[in-house]
């Protein structure tokens, strides 16, 4: 088997590049490990928790014993299946703030400031809030609000305001910063996949799409040349005629980088796979967004626990296949917010997910029955770890050392972001609604304790990035230059979430398909023209906290 392209990963970045080549008539193979994405528990919005804890759709990785929060491994669901994380995620829409975009400018990611990236956004979007300069209402990915009609959801926005804070209507448009609704990959009450928005009309136009297991870049020469893969119980080799495209994940990518002998030329010695390129940055800057559950129950049965039961989830799971709508057609992230952890602070580091239903990501409902949540994490961590190789061999898991709150600030801010929380939940909104606090507890007041209670209960928001650093050729730990080609080989690029310099404020499903575009337009030698469209940015940032 042959293809002129040949692209690892049917995730979000590698549909969104199948799609634009193939549109343009270019021959495009993917290869993806898992299987098909067909069925309620990945297309019903309601059931996002079921995929991300199915070994069927899930690579099953977790991380190594985290020394900072008590030992614990935690786990970093990453997608096996047609569409990759974006057929497992929780679908909330986040494009991040435009100063994320001009950092990546600033170390060495040139052409990726905020200016170059918001006409790929708005060229993948299909927004269905009304017009605005700001979105893009013609492109392949849904983007869609819930219902917002329950009462929780609401009193989250008013209770932001009541404590001072910015109300903003659109935290993809001009203005990030603030309280407001949130926006999901949810189309006619069914998950919007990069499946469903990108590859399915790339194989209309001729793109293949492959089930196999990747297990190294064929080189010859300093060259990549095809890709190696089991199939069917077979080593098979993909060849490319003229590039390979890793869009495997973060996790996957520079594990793939490693055993094709791109990567620390030690720690491939370590491993007996010879140097093609020794690029000490591989598998390094490995980021991701850490966030606690503040939960409490509810005095009144407004929230989903109604729903809570046998008889709750069969009238949802009916409703839902029989109409495409209910409780089941929202992933029920509904309400959101950005807001600043300090004055001083130009833009928003802290981000809230709210959810009006006291419940895990693992589908483990909090006891003390009706209740609501605000997830809450810091957005710009300095921790940094790493992604290595376990073995030589490709069925092997990487070794994934997040090296959570190894930074004392992550601390500090983590503390912030429970007291602010408290502080919104104090408001005269939540009133009606408003009982006793079941985590962190009323009692839960001391930084010590606050601190233990981090190292307990602070889960990953599932945002892995950066271990394929984008930067400039002549540096020495970019992975990639501006255009997504690998340094030191040729005809190897790296589309994904890996190559994000720093990570982005909010979700990474956006950003990822944004990736995706914008390096399939430098593969085909193109690129949309920079807009000047200026952000809100708070007037009162340099002295007021809100």
């Amino acid at each position: 088997m042959d293809a002129d392209f040949v692209i690892v990963g049917a995730g979000s970045a590698g549909c969104a590049m199948a799609y634009r080549l193939a549109e343009v008539g270019r021959d495009v193979l993917v290869i993806e490990h898992g299987g098909s994405d067909a069925g309620p528990f990945i297309n019903m919005p309601g059931a996002l928790s079921c995929p991300m804890n199915m070994k069927m759709y899930d690579w099953g990785y977790q991380s190594e014993p985290e020394p900072h929060l008590g030992g614990r491994r935690l786990a970093c669901p990453r997608g096996k299946v047609i569409g990759g994380s974006s057929s497992i995620n929780g679908m909330v829409y986040v494009r991040g703030h435009a100063m994320d975009y001009d950092h990546w400018r600033e170390t060495g990611a040139d052409g990726w400031g905020y200016a170059d990236v918001l006409p790929y956004f708005r060229r993948m979007e299909h927004w269905h809030g009304g017009q605005s300069p700001w979105r893009g209402t013609d492109g392949p990915l849904h983007v869609s609000r819930g219902k917002r009609d329950n009462p929780l959801v609401q009193a989250f926005v008013e209770a932001g305001v009541q404590a001072g804070y910015e109300a903003t209507e659109d935290y993809n448009g001009a203005q990030q910063e603030g309280f407001g609704p949130m926006e999901a990959t949810i189309h006619n009450g069914e998950r919007w996949s990069a499946a469903k928005a990108y590859l399915r009309p790339a194989q209309k136009r001729g793109a293949r799409v492959v089930r196999a297991l990747a297990q190294r870049v064929v080189m010859r020469d300093g060259r990549a040349v095809g890709v190696e893969v089991l199939r069917g119980g077979r080593i098979e080799v993909i060849t490319a005629r003229r590039e390979v495209v890793l869009a495997a994940s973060s996790l996957n990518s520079p594990k793939l980088l490693m055993l094709s002998g791109v990567g620390p030329a030690a720690h491939l010695a370590e491993h007996g796979i010879p140097v093609v390129a020794d690029r000490p940055g591989v598998g390094q800057n490995l980021q991701d967004h850490l966030e606690l559950y503040i939960q409490m129950q509810a005095t009144q049965p407004v929230s989903l626990f109604k729903y809570w039961n046998l008889l709750g989830k069969a009238y949802v799971g009916a409703r839902w296949l029989l109409r495409r709508d209910g409780p089941g057609a929202s992933n029920q992230f509904e309400s959101a917010a950005f807001v600043r952890s300090a004055a001083g602070v130009p833009y928003p580091d802290i981000q809230y997910h709210f959810l009006p239903l006291a419940v895990r990501y693992d589908g483990k409902v909090a006891a003390g029955g009706h209740g609501f949540q605000a997830h809450v994490g810091p957005m710009r961590s300095k921790s940094r770890g790493a992604v290595t190789l376990r073995s030589a061999d490709p069925g092997d898991a990487p070794v994934i050392r997040f090296n959570y709150m190894s930074d004392p600030d992550d601390w500090r801010d983590f503390r912030t972001c429970i007291r602010l929380t408290r502080e919104i939940f104090g408001q005269a909104a939540f009133a009606p609604y408003a009982g006793a606090e079941i985590q962190p507890g009323a009692a839960v007041l001391s930084d010590a304790d606050l601190d233990a209670f981090i190292t307990e209960h602070a889960e990953s928001a599932y945002h892995p990035c950066g271990t394929c650093r984008m930067g400039r050729a002549d540096d020495a730990n970019a992975v990639v230059d501006p255009q997504g080609r690998v340094i030191g080989v040729d005809g190897l690029r790296v589309s994904d979430s890996s190559i994000f310099p720093r990570i982005t404020n909010g979700n990474l499903n956006a950003p990822s398909i944004m990736v995706g575009e914008k390096i399939a337009d430098h593969v085909l030698g193109r690129s949309l023209p920079p807009s000047n469209d200026q952000p809100w940015i708070s007037p009162r940032w340099e002295t007021a906290q809100r």
